[in-house]
């Protein structure tokens, strides 16, 4: 028999507005308005001042481990601007630009990583699951999410997000197994910002592309520049309208980078060369989109100067919300655990005792008997 190909394909890469401020017009005119394009510029200059201010509550004691987000704020940013509010963001724990976008009050991230369960009591309007720190779970959750709305009918989809290392755990091939071989709706968003905590992907995933990984399932793959607002636009709406016409699943692999450390437990420059940091701080989102929008005339120095004072101020507020909030009532882990409290749990509660009460509740009552 003669030898033939069977399959043959390529992966393509999108870019619009690279590390230079050159923007390819094909692509990229009437993707964001120049009002969007701005308050899209302010509202990750918020982030960026709300991550400083995250890194010394951690630093000060007044909050627990915190990741930041600095330089990665594009692939949530953009997902969430060019998806619709019926859609699902499923995010693990370096999507706060997005979060935000989509109305999440950003005081309740401070409020999760201070330990404090209430800051995962999100509106379930806003259709956003609570951040994930296991690595991949949420990728099931997002599968199931769009498994449940392709049999509702209702025509949302879910995006997940998720890091390079995260495409060598099992949750991620069945997630991409399952969303696939049932036509389900799925955008799956994977950041690959080139460390999977001190791991170069380059060691934990021996392909060209983290992209071509889901070529096996028979999805469609795309690679795009991750610090490209408009290029994740680009490809998360021609995703979402694959997957609201089709019901097909699409990988998007968005290269990117932190530029802070792992999380404020990580110190970086253990693994990390400085001279890599340098070479992505020069493709940071904030300053490409600075030079385009001036080279556009829609933004200056002066107003850039003005965004400082202003998201200062908005931080401060946010903070004050989160450390100002009332404290937590002790019995709230009992009344938030049944719909009807079990006598023995009521007795827990009412006296905050736990010793012997699980096996003879009563004896709380009772005098205690005498020593010998």
């Amino acid at each position: 028999m003669p030898v033939e190909s069977v399959f043959n394909t390529t992966i393509q890469r999108v870019s619009i507005l690279d590390e230079h401020a050159n923007f390819d017009a094909s692509l990229g005119d009437g993707l964001i308005p120049d009002d969007d394009l701005v308050a899209l510029y302010r509202h990750i200059r918020m982030c960026r001042q709300f991550d400083a201010i995250a890194f010394k509550l951690q630093r000060s004691g007044r909050m627990g481990t915190y990741p930041e987000n600095r330089g990665q704020e594009c692939p949530s940013l953009g997902a969430a601007y060019a998806l619709t509010n019926k859609d699902w963001l499923v995010p693990c724990y370096r999507e706060n630009a997005g979060l935000f976008w989509r109305g999440l009050p950003p005081e309740m991230i401070l409020l999760h990583w201070m330990g404090d369960e209430r800051g995962n009591a999100i509106d379930p309007s806003l259709r956003i699951t609570p951040i994930a720190i296991p690595i991949g779970t949420q990728m099931l959750h997002a599968t199931g999410l769009a498994w449940a709305s392709k049999y509702r009918g209702d025509g949302g989809i879910a995006c997940t997000f998720f890091g390079d290392g995260a495409t060598s755990e099992g949750d991620f091939h069945e997630a991409m197994n399952f969303s696939a071989n049932l036509d389900l709706p799925v955008v799956f968003m994977c950041q690959n910002n080139s460390w999977a905590i001190s791991v170069p992907t380059k060691l934990q995933c021996s392909a060209p592309t983290i992209a071509q990984r889901g070529l096996a399932y028979g999805m469609h793959c795309v690679q795009c520049d991750g610090n490209d607002l408009f290029a994740v636009v680009k490809v998360v709406q021609d995703a979402a309208e694959r997957a609201r016409t089709e019901n097909r699943p699409t990988f998007i692999e968005a290269v990117t980078y932190r530029l802070g450390d792992h999380t404020t437990a990580d110190d970086a420059r253990r693994y990390r060369d400085e001279a890599e940091v340098e070479l992505w701080k020069g493709r940071d989102p904030v300053i490409r989109l600075k030079r385009y929008m001036i080279g556009k005339g829609i933004w200056d120095d002066a107003r850039d100067n003005a965004i400082n004072e202003q998201v200062e101020h908005e931080v401060a507020q946010i903070t004050a919300r989160a450390e100002e909030i009332e404290p937590p009532d002790r019995g709230d882990f009992f009344n938030h655990m049944y719909a009807e409290l079990p006598d023995n749990l009521r007795s827990q509660r009412d006296t905050m005792r736990t010793s012997s009460i699980g096996q003879d509740p009563l004896q709380i009552e009772a005098p205690l008997a005498p020593q010998a």
